[in-house]
């Protein structure tokens, strides 16, 4: 089992907290051995390995897209961010519920390690590196 921790930018850790009750004592992702789970404050999923379709990182978001809980009108996709900087996004072959309004194909996360959560999550599902 590996766990990574939040990101959180300490000039915008307050707003998160405040808006989803995340912290980096209740903030986590955790790649078991066949579960994948993400704890967000209030907020978080979790999903069997089998169903991780993609794993990708992606980088330098607008701050005011990428900090606390969001989902995007476009793709039906939710982030749980704690920075701009980048985060790791992750396709499920069926969405999952990362917000309480509609299911989500997608969630991105903002891990500090996001090459040790991806590499973590491609081994743990046999997805090419």
């Amino acid at each position: 089992m590996s766990t990574f921790d939040f990101d959180f930018d300490p000039s915008w850790a307050w707003l998160v907290r405040l808006s989803t009750g995340a912290n980096p004592d209740n903030s986590h992702v955790t790649v078991g051995d066949q579960r994948l789970v993400v704890d967000f404050g209030w907020l978080g999923i979790e999903t069997p390995l089998a169903n991780v379709r993609d794993v990708r990182i992606t980088r330098d978001y607008k701050t005011w897209k990428a900090l606390g809980a969001r989902g995007s009108l476009a793709d039906r996709g939710a982030t749980y961010g704690t920075n701009a900087r980048g985060g790791v996004c992750i396709c499920f072959h069926e969405p999952v519920h990362a917000l309480p309004l509609f299911a989500n194909p997608g969630l991105t996360v903002t891990v500090a390690d996001l090459d040790g959560l991806a590499d973590t999550l491609r081994v743990a599902t046999g997805l090419p590196a």
